[in-house]
C-alpha cells in the first residue's frame, strides 16, 4: 500500500476540525443538578455547583457562566458576590462585538458551539435589571439607579437598531423596576418617566410578551402625574385606567414600601431538532428506516449509530436547528402577608410582571431564519469536503488498495460530518419561566413578612422574615419559585 502526498491540506484540515470540535456543546447535568438544589431549597448549593463547573462551561461561554454564577449567587443572597461576577459578564458582552475568523471557521465546519456565546438581548437587558435588584436588596440606592440609567440606555439603543415593531426594542418590567427604583429615590420626574415607558412598553409589547402593564404599575404613573403637577397627562391616564385605586405622592411619602420580585418556574431550554437529508433513494430509504428506529430525533444518544450509518451510504447530510422546549410556571401568583405589631394582617396579591420564554421564543424565531441557511450551508460544506477527502484518498492510495481506503476514508469523514452536526442549545436556563412582582405600602414600624405561592408552589429561600421598616423606606425581597 502506498500513500502518496497529494490529500488536500484543507480536507486534512478538516479532519482534525471535527476531531477536535465534535461534541462540544453545553451539558444538561449541571443544569439538573442546579434545579434539583433550588428545588431543596439550598440555593448556596447551586450556585456552588455552576462554580465548580466553571472549566465545563469552557472559554466559550465565559459569558453564560458569568449569567449562571451571577443569578444563583442573588438567590442565595450573596448580592455583592454576584454583582461583581455579572460586572464581569457584561464586560464580556461588549467584548463580544467583534469575532475572530479563525472563530467563525470551526464553527463553519463543526457548529456554533464553537463561537463563543454571546446572549440574546433580552438576557443582556436582564443582566442590568439583576445587579439594579441586587444593589436594592443591599439598600445602596445610588448604585441600583446606575444600573437603571444602563438600562434606559440599551434600550434606547435597541430601539434605535431594531426597527420592526413587534421585535424585542422596549422591557416593561426593566423600565418598571427602574421607576420603582426612582420613587425609592425620591426623584418623581424620572420615576415618572420610567413608569410612563413602561406602560408603553408593555401595550407595545403585549402581543410578543402576553402580560398587560401591571395595576400597581398603572397606579404609580397616576401617583407621579398628579405629584408633578403634570394635569393633562394625569387625565390622559385616569380616562386610561378609570378603575385603578391609587393614592397620592404625598401619603406614600409618610408610608413604607415592600417590593416582592418572585422569579417562577424554569426558562425554557434548546434542544437539537435533527433534519436528514437523503440525496438518492437508498439513502432515503435508509433515513425513513432510522427515524423508525429511533422514534425520536432529539436522543443523542444515537448519534454514533446515525454517524455509522450515514457515513456507510454517504448519501445523506445531516442539518441541526434549535428548538425550544418551554416549562411553564404552574403557580400564577403569590400572596405576601405583612402582620404589625397589634397582629394586623395586611395581605397583597403579586401580579405577573415579565415572561422569559415568551421573549426565548420570539428571539429564536427571529433568528431561525439566519440560523438555518448557517447550517445548510455548513452542512453541504462539510458534505463536499467529506467527500473530497474520500477521493483523494483513493487517488493516492492506488489502484489496488485505492476503494478500500476511499471507502474507509469517506465512511470517517462523512460520519464524523453527521456527528459533529449540533445546533447551539446555549442560553440563560438559570433564569425563570415568569417574573412576579408585589407591592405593600404600609405605615412604618414592625411586622413580620409572609409569602406563600399559590397552588403546591414552594418558595426558596426565607418565606418568612421580620422587617423594622420606616417612613419613606423601600425594602426588595427576592425569591424563586420552582414550580
Amino acid at each position: 500500500m502506498r500513500w502518496g502526498g497529494s490529500i488536500p491540506i484543507s480536507c486534512l484540515s478538516f479532519l482534525a476540525a471535527l476531531v477536535l470540535l465534535t461534541g462540544c456543546g453545553p451539558s444538561a447535568n449541571r443544569y439538573l443538578l442546579i434545579e434539583q438544589s433550588l428545588l431543596a431549597g439550598d440555593p448556596v448549593k447551586a450556585a456552588s455547583i455552576v462554580e465548580q463547573n466553571e472549566q465545563e462551561y469552557g472559554e466559550k461561554s465565559r459569558l453564560l457562566y458569568g449569567m449562571d454564577r451571577g443569578l444563583t449567587l442573588q438567590l442565595a443572597g450573596d448580592y455583592r458576590q454576584s454583582n461583581i461576577v455579572l460586572e464581569q459578564a457584561e464586560e464580556v458582552v461588549e467584548r463580544l462585538y467583534t469575532r475572530t475568523v479563525r472563530s467563525e471557521t470551526a464553527a463553519f465546519l463543526t457548529n456554533d458551539n464553537a463561537l463563543p456565546y454571546e446572549g440574546d438581548a433580552y438576557e443582556h437587558v436582564m443582566l442590568n435589571v439583576v445587579k439594579a435588584l441586587n444593589y436594592a436588596a443591599l439598600g445602596d440606592v445610588t448604585e441600583a439607579l446606575v444600573e437603571a440609567r444602563r438600562i434606559d440606555h440599551r434600550l434606547n439603543v435597541l430601539g434605535d437598531r431594531v426597527k420592526e415593531s413587534d421585535g424585542y426594542r422596549n422591557d416593561g418590567f426593566a423600565r418598571y423596576v427602574s421607576g420603582i427604583l426612582y420613587e425609592a429615590a425620591g426623584d418623581f420626574n424620572n420615576a415618572f418617566i420610567a413608569y410612563r415607558n413602561a406602560v408603553e412598553a408593555y401595550e407595545a409589547m403585549r402581543g410578543l410578551s402576553r402580560i398587560p402593564p401591571p395595576v400597581s404599575l398603572r397606579a404609580d404613573v397616576l401617583c407621579m402625574a398628579e405629584a408633578l403637577g403634570l394635569t393633562a397627562e394625569l387625565e390622559e391616564y385616569q380616562g386610561k385606567f378609570p378603575d385603578v385605586v391609587w393614592e397620592p405622592a404625598a401619603a406614600r411619602q409618610q408610608l413604607a414600601q415592600v417590593v416582592m420580585i418572585s422569579y417562577n418556574g424554569r426558562a425554557p431550554e434548546k434542544e437539537d431538532r435533527y433534519i436528514d437529508l437523503p440525496i438518492s433513494l437508498n439513502a432515503l430509504q435508509l433515513v425513513l428506516l432510522n427515524r423508525g428506529l429511533s422514534q425520536s430525533s432529539r436522543q443523542r444518544d444515537r448519534a454514533v449509530v446515525d454517524s455509522v450509518l450515514y457515513g456507510l451510504s454517504g448519501r445523506v447530510v445531516r442539518v441541526a436547528l434549535p428548538r425550544l422546549v418551554t416549562h411553564k410556571t404552574q403557580v400564577p401568583f403569590e400572596t405576601m402577608t405583612l402582620t404589625d405589631a397589634q397582629e394586623r394582617p395586611l395581605t397583597v396579591r403579586s401580579e405577573p410582571a415579565h415572561n422569559v420564554t415568551a421573549l426565548a421564543e420570539k428571539s429564536l424565531a427571529d433568528r431561525m431564519p439566519a440560523i438555518t441557511v448557517k447550517a445548510l450551508a455548513r452542512a453541504a460544506s462539510k458534505f463536499a469536503m467529506a467527500e473530497a477527502a474520500a477521493f483523494g484518498a483513493q487517488q493516492a492510495t492506488g489502484r489496488d488498495a485505492g476503494p478500500w481506503v476511499g471507502l474507509l476514508v469517506g465512511l470517517l469523514t462523512k460520519g464524523l460530518a453527521v456527528m459533529s452536526e449540533e445546533a447551539d442549545k446555549r442560553s440563560w436556563r438559570t433564569l425563570p419561566d415568569e417574573i412576579h412582582v408585589a407591592r405593600a405600602w404600609v405605615p412604618p414600624g414592625r411586622y413580620e413578612v409572609a409569602i406563600q405561592p399559590s397552588g403546591q408552589g414552594t418558595a426558596v429561600g426565607r418565606a418568612e422574615q421580620s422587617l423594622n421598616l420606616a417612613s419613606g423606606q423601600t425594602v426588595f425581597i427576592i425569591q424563586r419559585v420552582m414550580q
